[in-house]
Protein backbone atom coordinates (compact mmCIF):
# COMPACT_ATOMS: atom_id res chain seq x y z
CA UNK A 1 0.00 0.00 0.00
CA UNK A 2 1.49 3.14 -0.46
CA UNK A 3 2.09 6.29 2.30
CA UNK A 4 -1.44 7.72 2.99
CA UNK A 5 -2.50 11.12 2.89
CA UNK A 6 -2.92 12.65 6.26
CA UNK A 7 -6.93 13.30 5.13
CA UNK A 8 -6.85 9.90 4.51
CA UNK A 9 -5.26 9.04 7.89
CA UNK A 10 -7.72 11.47 9.33
CA UNK A 11 -10.52 9.75 8.02
CA UNK A 12 -9.17 6.08 9.50
CA UNK A 13 -8.70 7.77 12.68
CA UNK A 14 -12.01 9.58 13.34
CA UNK A 15 -13.71 6.13 11.97
CA UNK A 16 -11.95 4.08 14.46
CA UNK A 17 -13.14 7.02 17.09
CA UNK A 18 -17.10 6.68 16.18
CA UNK A 19 -17.12 3.33 15.93
CA UNK A 20 -18.42 1.42 18.94
CA UNK A 21 -15.13 -0.74 19.50
CA UNK A 22 -13.72 -0.35 22.89
CA UNK A 23 -10.10 -1.62 21.70
CA UNK A 24 -7.87 -1.96 18.72
CA UNK A 25 -5.60 -4.37 17.66
CA UNK A 26 -1.58 -3.65 17.31
CA UNK A 27 0.91 -5.65 15.81
CA UNK A 28 4.76 -6.01 15.17
CA UNK A 29 6.92 -8.53 13.62
CA UNK A 30 9.86 -9.84 14.98
CA UNK A 31 12.85 -11.51 13.51
CA UNK A 32 11.64 -14.60 12.96
CA UNK A 33 8.49 -13.31 11.77
CA UNK A 34 5.97 -13.96 14.31
CA UNK A 35 3.42 -11.43 15.12
CA UNK A 36 4.11 -9.76 18.46
CA UNK A 37 1.11 -7.35 19.28
CA UNK A 38 -1.27 -6.33 21.83
CA UNK A 39 -4.96 -4.90 22.37
CA UNK A 40 -4.87 -0.99 22.96
CA UNK A 41 -7.84 0.66 24.77
CA UNK A 42 -9.67 2.80 22.20
CA UNK A 43 -8.31 6.31 24.19
CA UNK A 44 -4.58 4.70 24.60
CA UNK A 45 -4.72 4.49 20.37
CA UNK A 46 -5.95 7.50 19.89
CA UNK A 47 -2.94 9.29 22.25
CA UNK A 48 -0.91 7.17 19.66
CA UNK A 49 -2.07 8.74 16.57
CA UNK A 50 0.95 10.82 16.53
CA UNK A 51 3.83 9.88 19.17
CA UNK A 52 3.37 6.23 18.45
CA UNK A 53 3.81 4.20 21.51
CA UNK A 54 6.62 2.29 23.27
CA UNK A 55 7.11 -1.92 22.45
CA UNK A 56 9.81 -3.44 24.80
CA UNK A 57 12.62 -4.29 22.19
CA UNK A 58 12.83 -7.73 23.24
CA UNK A 59 11.40 -9.13 20.45
CA UNK A 60 14.56 -8.30 18.69
CA UNK A 61 16.20 -9.75 22.00
CA UNK A 62 14.50 -13.13 22.02
CA UNK A 63 14.13 -16.21 19.66
CA UNK A 64 10.62 -17.51 18.18
CA UNK A 65 10.74 -19.61 21.63
CA UNK A 66 10.94 -16.59 23.97
CA UNK A 67 14.56 -17.65 24.81
CA UNK A 68 16.92 -14.35 25.27
CA UNK A 69 20.07 -14.57 22.91
CA UNK A 70 23.23 -14.08 25.01
CA UNK A 71 25.48 -12.51 21.84
CA UNK A 72 23.70 -9.79 20.20
CA UNK A 73 24.48 -6.27 20.81
CA UNK A 74 21.66 -4.23 19.59
CA UNK A 75 19.78 -5.32 22.61
CA UNK A 76 20.11 -7.89 25.57
CA UNK A 77 20.44 -7.93 29.03
CA UNK A 78 23.33 -5.60 28.98
CA UNK A 79 20.67 -2.44 27.62
CA UNK A 80 18.10 -3.68 30.20
CA UNK A 81 15.46 -4.14 27.62
CA UNK A 82 14.08 -0.58 26.89
CA UNK A 83 10.91 0.68 25.03
CA UNK A 84 11.13 0.93 21.65
CA UNK A 85 9.11 2.91 19.69
CA UNK A 86 6.06 2.15 17.43
CA UNK A 87 5.13 4.18 14.70
CA UNK A 88 1.39 3.10 13.80
CA UNK A 89 0.97 2.57 9.69
CA UNK A 90 -2.84 3.95 9.20
CA UNK A 91 -2.23 2.19 5.17
CA UNK A 92 -2.49 -1.09 7.01
CA UNK A 93 -5.58 -0.74 8.23
CA UNK A 94 -8.22 -3.51 8.20
CA UNK A 95 -10.34 -4.91 10.30
CA UNK A 96 -10.65 -8.76 12.06
CA UNK A 97 -13.50 -10.87 10.65
CA UNK A 98 -13.34 -13.42 13.17
CA UNK A 99 -12.50 -10.61 16.13
CA UNK A 100 -15.45 -8.86 16.21
CA UNK A 101 -14.21 -6.84 13.68
CA UNK A 102 -11.57 -5.02 16.24
CA UNK A 103 -9.61 -2.52 14.36
CA UNK A 104 -6.09 -3.73 13.31
CA UNK A 105 -3.16 -1.66 12.32
CA UNK A 106 0.58 -3.00 11.83
CA UNK A 107 3.38 -0.63 13.46
CA UNK A 108 6.80 -0.17 12.47
CA UNK A 109 9.84 0.44 14.74
CA UNK A 110 11.32 3.61 14.63
CA UNK A 111 14.18 5.53 15.92
CA UNK A 112 13.83 8.01 18.43
CA UNK A 113 14.01 10.82 15.90
CA UNK A 114 11.87 9.30 13.68
CA UNK A 115 13.70 6.98 11.83
CA UNK A 116 13.64 3.49 10.53
CA UNK A 117 15.01 1.22 13.08
CA UNK A 118 17.72 -1.17 11.17
CA UNK A 119 16.69 -4.21 12.82
CA UNK A 120 13.10 -3.74 12.14
CA UNK A 121 11.96 -6.37 9.31
CA UNK A 122 9.48 -4.25 8.25
CA UNK A 123 11.46 -1.25 7.26
CA UNK A 124 13.95 -3.89 6.09
CA UNK A 125 11.50 -4.08 3.35
CA UNK A 126 10.54 -0.74 3.12
CA UNK A 127 14.10 0.19 2.49
CA UNK A 128 14.73 -1.99 -0.66
CA UNK A 129 11.08 -0.26 -1.41
CA UNK A 130 12.88 2.82 -1.28
CA UNK A 131 15.67 2.07 -3.10
CA UNK A 132 13.53 0.46 -5.98
CA UNK A 133 11.55 3.67 -6.39
CA UNK A 134 14.84 5.65 -6.66
CA UNK A 135 15.58 3.87 -9.63
CA UNK A 136 12.30 4.40 -11.22
CA UNK A 137 10.56 1.15 -10.40
CA UNK A 138 7.84 -0.24 -8.37
CA UNK A 139 7.67 -4.01 -6.54
CA UNK A 140 4.83 -5.97 -7.21
CA UNK A 141 5.14 -9.28 -5.25
CA UNK A 142 3.57 -12.66 -3.64
CA UNK A 143 3.98 -15.60 -1.58
CA UNK A 144 2.10 -18.82 -2.10
CA UNK A 145 2.37 -21.07 1.23
CA UNK A 146 2.26 -24.74 1.46
CA UNK A 147 1.21 -25.98 4.96
CA UNK A 148 0.57 -28.92 6.71
CA UNK A 149 -2.44 -29.08 9.09
CA UNK A 150 -3.34 -31.28 12.60
CA UNK A 151 -5.94 -31.99 14.07
CA UNK A 152 -4.30 -30.71 17.21
CA UNK A 153 -4.33 -28.33 20.08
CA UNK A 154 -1.60 -26.31 21.94
CA UNK A 155 -2.30 -28.74 24.71
CA UNK A 156 -2.41 -31.69 23.16
CA UNK A 157 0.43 -31.38 20.98
CA UNK A 158 2.63 -30.42 24.10
CA UNK A 159 1.11 -33.39 26.11
CA UNK A 160 2.40 -35.08 22.88
CA UNK A 161 5.52 -34.29 23.53
CA UNK A 162 4.94 -32.93 19.98
CA UNK A 163 5.59 -36.55 18.62
CA UNK A 164 2.88 -38.18 16.32
CA UNK A 165 0.78 -35.27 15.60
CA UNK A 166 -2.53 -36.42 13.90
CA UNK A 167 -3.46 -34.88 10.10
CA UNK A 168 -6.49 -33.82 9.08
CA UNK A 169 -6.68 -36.39 6.12
CA UNK A 170 -4.60 -39.07 5.16
CA UNK A 171 -2.43 -39.82 2.09
CA UNK A 172 -0.73 -38.31 -0.78
CA UNK A 173 -3.54 -36.82 -2.79
CA UNK A 174 -2.36 -33.52 -4.25
CA UNK A 175 -5.42 -31.34 -6.04
CA UNK A 176 -7.85 -33.25 -3.91
CA UNK A 177 -11.12 -32.30 -4.28
CA UNK A 178 -12.48 -35.23 -2.02
CA UNK A 179 -10.12 -33.98 0.97
CA UNK A 180 -10.99 -30.14 -0.05
CA UNK A 181 -14.60 -31.35 0.93
CA UNK A 182 -13.52 -33.64 4.29
CA UNK A 183 -12.39 -30.03 5.56
CA UNK A 184 -14.68 -27.89 3.60
CA UNK A 185 -15.83 -25.53 6.56
CA UNK A 186 -12.00 -24.59 7.43
CA UNK A 187 -11.13 -24.00 3.89
CA UNK A 188 -14.36 -22.06 3.09
CA UNK A 189 -13.51 -19.82 6.19
CA UNK A 190 -10.12 -19.31 4.76
CA UNK A 191 -11.23 -18.12 1.19
CA UNK A 192 -13.81 -16.17 2.64
CA UNK A 193 -12.67 -14.55 5.60
CA UNK A 194 -9.09 -13.52 4.42
CA UNK A 195 -10.36 -10.82 2.25
CA UNK A 196 -12.35 -9.21 4.52
CA UNK A 197 -8.95 -9.18 6.39
CA UNK A 198 -7.29 -7.54 3.20
CA UNK A 199 -5.57 -10.86 2.41
CA UNK A 200 -7.22 -12.03 -0.34
CA UNK A 201 -6.34 -15.56 -1.47
CA UNK A 202 -6.20 -15.99 -5.20
CA UNK A 203 -6.45 -20.04 -5.03
CA UNK A 204 -6.28 -23.11 -2.52
CA UNK A 205 -5.68 -26.43 -2.79
CA UNK A 206 -4.33 -29.81 -1.56
CA UNK A 207 -0.91 -30.42 -1.86
CA UNK A 208 0.77 -34.03 -1.80
CA UNK A 209 0.94 -35.31 1.70
CA UNK A 210 -1.13 -35.93 4.20
CA UNK A 211 -3.13 -32.41 5.95
CA UNK A 212 -1.07 -30.23 3.74
CA UNK A 213 -2.76 -26.99 1.41
CA UNK A 214 -1.55 -24.63 -1.08
CA UNK A 215 -2.91 -21.19 -0.57
CA UNK A 216 -1.82 -18.44 -3.17
CA UNK A 217 -1.97 -15.01 -2.13
CA UNK A 218 -2.94 -12.26 -4.30
CA UNK A 219 -0.21 -10.12 -6.35
CA UNK A 220 -0.02 -6.87 -4.61
CA UNK A 221 2.79 -3.70 -5.38
CA UNK A 222 4.77 -1.77 -1.52
CA UNK A 223 4.57 -3.28 1.12
CA UNK A 224 1.36 -5.07 1.58
CA UNK A 225 3.05 -7.73 -0.14
CA UNK A 226 4.92 -8.57 2.93
CA UNK A 227 1.67 -7.73 5.20
CA UNK A 228 -0.48 -10.20 3.49
CA UNK A 229 2.11 -12.72 3.65
CA UNK A 230 2.89 -12.46 7.63
CA UNK A 231 -0.94 -12.06 8.25
CA UNK A 232 -1.94 -14.79 6.42
CA UNK A 233 -0.18 -17.55 8.38
CA UNK A 234 -1.26 -15.86 11.57
CA UNK A 235 -4.94 -15.54 9.99
CA UNK A 236 -4.45 -19.62 9.14
CA UNK A 237 -3.65 -20.07 13.03
CA UNK A 238 -6.29 -18.21 14.48
CA UNK A 239 -9.38 -19.51 12.09
CA UNK A 240 -7.94 -23.01 12.46
CA UNK A 241 -8.14 -22.60 16.09
CA UNK A 242 -12.22 -22.43 15.56
CA UNK A 243 -12.34 -25.82 13.66
CA UNK A 244 -10.04 -27.51 16.48
CA UNK A 245 -6.91 -27.27 13.83
CA UNK A 246 -3.78 -26.61 14.46
CA UNK A 247 -1.50 -25.01 10.93
CA UNK A 248 1.99 -25.48 11.23
CA UNK A 249 3.99 -23.53 8.41
CA UNK A 250 7.08 -25.30 9.53
CA UNK A 251 9.30 -25.89 6.95
CA UNK A 252 9.78 -29.66 7.28
CA UNK A 253 8.02 -31.61 9.81
CA UNK A 254 8.44 -35.19 8.82
CA UNK A 255 11.24 -36.74 6.74
CA UNK A 256 8.80 -39.19 5.09
CA UNK A 257 7.14 -36.11 3.46
CA UNK A 258 8.07 -33.03 1.20
CA UNK A 259 8.54 -29.70 2.48
CA UNK A 260 6.25 -26.54 3.24
CA UNK A 261 7.46 -23.78 0.29
CA UNK A 262 7.26 -20.04 0.69
CA UNK A 263 7.59 -19.29 -3.08
CA UNK A 264 7.90 -15.79 -3.99
CA UNK A 265 6.65 -14.59 -7.15
CA UNK A 266 7.79 -11.21 -8.31
CA UNK A 267 8.04 -8.76 -11.22
CA UNK A 268 8.86 -5.25 -11.59
CA UNK A 269 6.34 -2.14 -13.16
CA UNK A 270 6.56 1.36 -14.21
CA UNK A 271 3.64 2.00 -12.86
CA UNK A 272 1.86 1.46 -16.06
CA UNK A 273 3.26 -1.72 -17.84
CA UNK A 274 5.56 -4.80 -16.86
CA UNK A 275 9.15 -4.19 -17.25
CA UNK A 276 9.83 -7.90 -17.39
CA UNK A 277 8.08 -8.64 -20.45
CA UNK A 278 9.49 -8.61 -23.68
CA UNK A 279 7.15 -10.00 -26.89
CA UNK A 280 10.87 -9.88 -29.11
CA UNK A 281 12.60 -12.46 -26.68
CA UNK A 282 11.80 -16.24 -26.63
CA UNK A 283 10.86 -16.79 -22.98
CA UNK A 284 9.45 -12.91 -23.28
CA UNK A 285 12.18 -11.33 -21.37
CA UNK A 286 13.29 -8.45 -21.19
CA UNK A 287 16.92 -7.16 -20.40
CA UNK A 288 16.01 -5.50 -17.28
CA UNK A 289 14.37 -9.03 -16.46
CA UNK A 290 18.03 -11.01 -17.16
CA UNK A 291 19.58 -8.36 -15.05
CA UNK A 292 17.30 -8.84 -12.25
CA UNK A 293 17.36 -13.02 -12.22
CA UNK A 294 21.14 -12.68 -12.87
CA UNK A 295 21.57 -10.66 -9.75
CA UNK A 296 19.49 -13.13 -7.71
CA UNK A 297 21.61 -15.93 -9.39
CA UNK A 298 24.80 -14.36 -7.81
CA UNK A 299 23.50 -13.85 -4.45
CA UNK A 300 21.95 -16.86 -4.06
CA UNK A 301 24.79 -17.89 -1.84
CA UNK A 302 25.24 -14.83 0.34
CA UNK A 303 21.23 -14.68 0.85
CA UNK A 304 20.36 -18.05 1.74
CA UNK A 305 20.33 -17.43 5.56
CA UNK A 306 17.50 -14.63 4.87
CA UNK A 307 15.09 -17.05 3.20
CA UNK A 308 15.85 -20.44 4.64
CA UNK A 309 16.30 -18.81 8.19
CA UNK A 310 15.92 -22.01 10.55
CA UNK A 311 17.79 -25.00 11.32
CA UNK A 312 14.90 -27.17 10.01
CA UNK A 313 15.10 -25.11 6.19
CA UNK A 314 17.57 -26.66 5.10
CA UNK A 315 15.58 -30.18 6.24
CA UNK A 316 13.45 -29.12 3.42
CA UNK A 317 16.22 -28.83 0.62
CA UNK A 318 17.21 -31.75 -0.24
CA UNK A 319 16.86 -34.26 -3.56
CA UNK A 320 13.75 -35.35 -5.12
CA UNK A 321 11.29 -33.19 -2.44
CA UNK A 322 10.44 -30.97 -5.03
CA UNK A 323 12.66 -27.89 -3.22
CA UNK A 324 15.52 -26.64 -4.97
CA UNK A 325 19.28 -27.46 -4.15
CA UNK A 326 21.78 -25.58 -6.37
CA UNK A 327 21.83 -22.30 -8.01
CA UNK A 328 19.91 -22.66 -10.74
CA UNK A 329 17.30 -21.03 -13.45
CA UNK A 330 14.98 -22.57 -16.02
CA UNK A 331 11.83 -21.72 -17.76
CA UNK A 332 8.77 -22.66 -16.28
CA UNK A 333 10.89 -25.46 -14.60
CA UNK A 334 9.65 -26.41 -11.10
CA UNK A 335 13.10 -28.16 -10.22
CA UNK A 336 15.03 -25.07 -11.05
CA UNK A 337 15.76 -22.82 -8.02
CA UNK A 338 14.72 -19.63 -9.69
CA UNK A 339 11.36 -20.23 -12.05
CA UNK A 340 10.74 -17.68 -15.48
CA UNK A 341 6.84 -17.82 -16.01
CA UNK A 342 6.91 -16.47 -19.61
CA UNK A 343 3.43 -15.71 -19.79
CA UNK A 344 1.53 -12.47 -21.04
CA UNK A 345 2.47 -8.66 -21.07
CA UNK A 346 0.88 -8.72 -17.59
CA UNK A 347 1.79 -12.31 -16.22
CA UNK A 348 5.64 -12.47 -17.22
CA UNK A 349 7.24 -12.90 -13.60
CA UNK A 350 9.59 -14.57 -11.90
CA UNK A 351 9.24 -16.74 -8.80
CA UNK A 352 11.58 -17.46 -6.71
CA UNK A 353 11.23 -21.54 -4.94
CA UNK A 354 14.07 -21.61 -2.08
CA UNK A 355 12.06 -19.85 0.41
CA UNK A 356 9.99 -22.37 3.00
CA UNK A 357 6.91 -21.35 4.27
CA UNK A 358 9.22 -20.39 7.45
CA UNK A 359 10.39 -17.35 6.51
CA UNK A 360 10.24 -14.00 8.15
CA UNK A 361 8.20 -12.56 4.68
CA UNK A 362 9.67 -9.35 4.89
CA UNK A 363 13.08 -10.38 5.52
CA UNK A 364 12.23 -12.82 2.08
CA UNK A 365 11.09 -10.08 0.02
CA UNK A 366 13.92 -7.65 0.73
CA UNK A 367 16.47 -10.74 -0.14
CA UNK A 368 15.03 -11.77 -3.24
CA UNK A 369 13.46 -8.09 -4.47
CA UNK A 370 17.40 -6.25 -2.87
CA UNK A 371 19.23 -9.25 -4.75
CA UNK A 372 17.74 -8.47 -8.22
CA UNK A 373 17.80 -4.78 -7.74
CA UNK A 374 21.29 -5.46 -7.64
CA UNK A 375 22.08 -7.19 -10.34
CA UNK A 376 20.18 -4.12 -12.16
CA UNK A 377 22.44 -1.67 -10.65
CA UNK A 378 25.46 -3.95 -12.01
CA UNK A 379 24.23 -4.45 -15.08
CA UNK A 380 24.74 -8.22 -14.60
CA UNK A 381 23.93 -10.53 -17.40
CA UNK A 382 22.75 -13.61 -17.75
CA UNK A 383 26.16 -16.18 -18.36
CA UNK A 384 24.39 -19.73 -18.51
CA UNK A 385 21.07 -20.77 -20.69
CA UNK A 386 18.30 -22.08 -18.63
CA UNK A 387 18.15 -25.71 -17.29
CA UNK A 388 16.03 -28.43 -18.62
CA UNK A 389 14.98 -31.90 -17.25
CA UNK A 390 16.28 -32.28 -13.06
CA UNK A 391 17.96 -29.09 -12.42
CA UNK A 392 19.10 -31.06 -8.85
CA UNK A 393 20.98 -33.08 -11.37
CA UNK A 394 22.96 -30.63 -13.27
CA UNK A 395 26.48 -31.64 -13.34
CA UNK A 396 29.17 -29.09 -12.06
CA UNK A 397 26.92 -26.74 -10.23
CA UNK A 398 27.66 -27.12 -6.50
CA UNK A 399 24.37 -27.13 -4.17
CA UNK A 400 23.46 -24.27 -2.18
CA UNK A 401 24.53 -24.48 1.75
CA UNK A 402 23.61 -27.52 3.39
CA UNK A 403 22.95 -26.19 6.51
CA UNK A 404 21.93 -22.78 8.94
CA UNK A 405 25.22 -22.18 9.85
CA UNK A 406 26.66 -22.08 6.20
CA UNK A 407 24.46 -19.98 5.02
CA UNK A 408 24.94 -17.86 7.78
CA UNK A 409 28.74 -17.12 7.38
CA UNK A 410 27.96 -16.71 3.67
CA UNK A 411 25.71 -13.44 5.35
CA UNK A 412 28.36 -12.25 7.50
CA UNK A 413 31.01 -12.17 4.65
CA UNK A 414 28.72 -10.62 1.84
CA UNK A 415 29.97 -7.32 1.19
CA UNK A 416 26.68 -7.09 -1.29
CA UNK A 417 24.27 -8.30 1.95
CA UNK A 418 25.85 -4.83 4.00
CA UNK A 419 25.85 -2.79 1.00
CA UNK A 420 21.90 -3.86 0.36
CA UNK A 421 20.62 -4.06 4.01
CA UNK A 422 22.85 -2.44 6.44
CA UNK A 423 25.72 -3.13 8.84
CA UNK A 424 23.46 -3.19 11.85
CA UNK A 425 20.86 -5.55 10.33
CA UNK A 426 23.54 -8.09 9.41
CA UNK A 427 24.91 -7.87 12.22
CA UNK A 428 22.42 -8.44 14.51
CA UNK A 429 20.48 -10.90 12.06
CA UNK A 430 23.65 -13.30 11.61
CA UNK A 431 24.08 -13.24 15.42
CA UNK A 432 20.40 -14.44 15.72
CA UNK A 433 21.07 -17.87 13.56
CA UNK A 434 24.19 -18.35 15.35
CA UNK A 435 22.15 -18.33 18.16
CA UNK A 436 19.60 -20.30 16.68
CA UNK A 437 22.09 -23.05 15.14
CA UNK A 438 24.23 -23.22 18.58
CA UNK A 439 20.78 -24.58 20.46
CA UNK A 440 20.21 -27.10 17.48
CA UNK A 441 23.66 -28.07 18.15
CA UNK A 442 23.40 -28.45 22.15
CA UNK A 443 19.92 -30.11 21.49
CA UNK A 444 19.43 -34.06 21.91
CA UNK A 445 17.27 -34.91 19.12
CA UNK A 446 14.98 -38.11 18.81
CA UNK A 447 17.07 -39.47 16.23
CA UNK A 448 19.76 -39.24 18.08
CA UNK A 449 18.37 -41.49 21.11
CA UNK A 450 17.27 -43.84 18.21
CA UNK A 451 20.23 -44.39 16.65
CA UNK A 452 22.52 -44.27 20.11
CA UNK A 453 20.45 -45.57 23.20
CA UNK A 454 20.58 -49.10 22.80
CA UNK A 455 23.41 -49.88 20.73
CA UNK A 456 26.12 -47.36 21.24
Amino acid sequence: MAALSRASTRRIVEEVRSSPATRVKVAVSDTDGVLRGKYLHKEKFLSAVESGFGFCNVVFGWDSNDQTYDNTTWTGWHTGFPDALVQLDFSSFRRVPWDDNVPFFLGDFVEADGSPLPVCPRQLYKRVLARAEKMGLQVLASLEYEWFNFRETSKSLAEKGYIRPEPISPGMFGYSLIRAAQNQPFLRAIMEELPGFGVPVEGLHTETGPGVFEAAILYTAGIDAGDRGILFKQAAKEIGQRFGIMPSFMAKWSTQYPGCSGHIHQSLSDGKRNLFYDARHPYRMSKLFESYLAGQLALLEDLQAMYAPTVNSYKRLVDGMWAPVKRTWGVDNRTSTLRVIPGSAKSTRLESRCPGADVNPYIALAAVVGAGLWGIEKKLKLKDAPLTGDAAKAAKIPRLPRNLMQATENLSRSKAARELFGETFVDHFVRTREWEWRQFQDAVTDWELKRYFEII
